[in-house]
């Protein structure tokens, strides 16, 4: 493994699980062995991270340095500073791929501009994941990120995606805070055409994992799942008559 200058974008899991074997490659363990620093958005979960693997340091001495929506665009640089002085850093989410609905982007997009070298890992992916268990149309999809909070813009942009869904014959994917799951779901089952399918799918790779795949019409007759507290995806397609 390179002990070039560099900022590692490392993947995390999806839960809270004993062993990170089974989800993280090799390639991880070699890697956090390299880094000089991590930045996460949290630092419990930073410090849970670095725990999980062989450190150049004790784990509880290695430096965190926090990132997340909090953050101030002119903290960026300030980040990116320990990488352009020699060193090796790594970047993750609180849960799987960082940049992937989180802020880290933004970091990434700075490093690049600064001509530092940057080196992406391969870990779990609630999103991909999702659509593979989904059974909709991989071959194109959209992911939303969070829908809005505001119960009419939230309505008017699932009417959104399902038009979407209909005139690209595309998958439309977005996610929710897990204490505002069960309402996502309610909203879904209110607003979305009977004959879309809806697929919701959470606790990925975790014991609890559930997954449900079913038009609006089926999930109007059946025991709603209970969501709360669980990270979950919303999937939905509107197939072509």
């Amino acid at each position: 493994m390179s002990q070039k200058p560099a900022l590692l974008l490392l993947p995390n899991l999806l839960g809270d699980v004993r062993h990170a074997d089974p989800f993280l490659p090799p390639s991880v363990a070699k890697a956090v062995q390299t880094i000089d620093g991590l930045i996460a958005e949290s630092m419990g979960q930073g410090r849970r991270y670095l725990g999980r693997f062989e450190t150049k340091a004790a784990a509880l001495e290695m430096p965190i340095a926090l990132f997340n929506e909090h953050t101030p665009d002119d903290h960026i640089d300030f980040l990116l500073e320990p990488i352009v002085a020699g060193q090796r850093w790594g970047l993750i989410s609180d849960a799987g791929l960082p940049c992937i609905a989180d802020p880290g982007s933004k970091l990434v997009h700075r490093a690049r501009q600064r001509g530092i070298t940057t080196q992406a890992f391969v870990g779990p992916s609630s999103m991909l994941l999702a659509l593979m268990l989904s059974g909709l149309p991989g071959q194109k999809f959209s992911f939303h990120g969070y829908l809005s909070r505001e119960p009419r813009l939230r309505e008017s942009e699932l009417k959104s995606c399902v038009q979407q869904s209909q005139t690209e014959g595309s998958t439309q994917i977005f996610m929710e805070a897990p204490y505002r799951n069960q309402h996502a779901l309610q909203t879904c089952l209110q607003v979305l055409p009977a004959s879309t399918w809806l697929c919701v799918a959470w606790d990925l790779t975790l014991p609890t994992q559930g997954v449900i795949s079913q038009t609006i019409e089926s999930w109007n007759r059946s025991t709603l799942p209970n969501l709360e507290k669980k990270p979950a995806i919303f999937l939905l397609h509107h197939f072509k008559k």
